[in-house]
C-alpha cells in the first residue's frame, strides 16, 4: 500500500469506508508528516492535533457502526486561515486577529464537517489574502516543498494550502481566490486546484 499521506481524498475515503484503514490511522499519518516537515515549510499557522484525533475517533466509531456520512467521511483536510472554524483561532494571516477564536464555522467548513471531514489545522496565507507570493512575516513564510535547497515561494495568497497538499501534509485543502489565490499556489506547487464560480462557496 502507498504511504497514506500520498493517497488522494477519494482513495482515503474508499479505504475508510471499506474498513481497510481507520480514520485514526489516516489522521495520525498526516500529523506525523506535519511534525516532520512543517518546521521548515511553515504551511500551517495552527495545528489541531488533539481535536483532529478526537474527531478521527468519532469517525471511526461511526464507520464501525455503519453510519455513513458520505464518501469523504474520516478524511482530513486543512482550511486556509481565512475561514472561520468554531473553537479554533482564525487569524487571516495577521497578528491583529491572533487571538480571534470564532464561535461558529464558516458555511464551507460546516458542510465539510457534516460530511465527516476532519480539520487538521489552519493553513498559512499572505496577510489578509492580499499578495501573490504567499509570504507572511508574522507566522513565517510558507515555502514551496519541491526545492529543499533554495527557498522558493509557494505562491499566494493560499500559500499554506498549496504547500501542504504538495508535501503530503494533508490530502486536500481549502483556499480562496479573487485574483489567483488558488490558481497561483497550485501552479507553483504542481497540484490541482479549483476556483469555483463566484459566490458558489461561502
Amino acid at each position: 500500500m502507498d504511504a497514506l499521506h500520498w493517497l488522494s481524498m477519494a482513495e482515503l475515503g474508499r479505504m475508510i469506508a471499506g474498513k481497510e484503514v481507520s480514520p485514526v490511522e489516516v489522521v495520525r499519518a498526516h500529523l506525523d508528516r506535519v511534525a516532520a516537515l512543517d518546521g521548515k515549510l511553515k504551511a500551517f499557522i495552527t495545528v489541531c492535533a488533539d481535536q483532529a484525533l478526537e474527531a478521527a475517533r468519532a469517525a471511526e466509531r461511526a464507520v464501525v457502526a455503519g453510519e455513513a456520512l458520505g464518501p469523504l467521511q474520516g478524511v482530513p483536510y486543512g482550511p486556509k486561515d481565512l475561514y472561520d472554524t468554531r473553537g479554533i483561532r482564525t487569524t487571516g494571516g495577521s497578528t491583529i486577529l491572533a487571538d480571534r477564536v470564532p464561535d461558529k464555522d464558516s458555511t464551507v467548513v460546516a458542510r465539510l464537517g457534516a460530511a465527516g471531514m476532519i480539520v487538521l489545522g489552519k493553513l498559512n496565507m499572505h496577510e489578509f489574502a492580499y499578495g501573490p507570493e504567499g509570504l507572511n512575516g508574522h507566522y513565517g513564510d510558507a515555502w514551496n516543498p519541491w526545492d529543499a535547497t533554495t527557498r522558493r515561494v509557494a505562491g499566494g495568497s493560499s500559500s499554506g494550502s498549496g504547500a501542504a497538499v504538495a508535501a503530503g501534509l494533508c490530502p486536500g485543502a481549502l483556499g480562496s481566490d479573487t485574483g489567483g489565490s488558488i490558481r497561483i499556489p497550485d501552479s507553483l506547487c504542481g497540484i490541482t486546484g479549483l476556483k469555483p464560480t463566484y459566490g458558489r462557496v461561502s
